[in-house]
């Protein structure tokens, strides 16, 4: 078999390896095969949680507008029921920024979805 020479290649691939692993605690920063493995799955982490931030922030949106919500007398869920049948068409990110900045505003948009309940 003839003898093949490391090359300039494999040089390169490592040492994108390893840029990636910069900052990586112990042999994870140091040793390709141990920085290869943690690389890979840092990726896949942070694929899979470009996903999940959405639905966590969802989550913190839907938090805060039921907190706000139950200080103006009503539940999240019967709030956004009433604000549907008002024809009020505001989105969980504005209505929890409402909630934490504009509490006045929120008090007013809570006192709408609880009238549009009752008629």
């Amino acid at each position: 078999m003839p003898r093949v020479k490391g090359g300039y290649v494999t040089r390169r691939r490592r040492k994108r390896v390893l840029k990636l692993a910069k900052g990586y605690f112990g042999a994870k920063h140091k040793l390709f095969k141990v920085a290869q493995q943690q690389v890979f799955k840092s990726l896949r982490y942070a694929y899979r949680d470009r996903r999940q931030k959405k639905r966590d922030f969802r989550k913190l949106w839907i938090t805060r507008i039921n907190a706000a919500a139950r200080m103006n007398g009503i539940s999240y869920s019967r709030m956004m029921h009433g604000l549907k049948q008002a024809g009020i068409d505001v989105n969980r990110k504005m209505l929890a920024d409402l909630a934490i900045n504009d509490e006045k505003a929120f008090a007013e948009l809570a006192s709408k979805a609880k009238d549009s309940l009752k008629a």
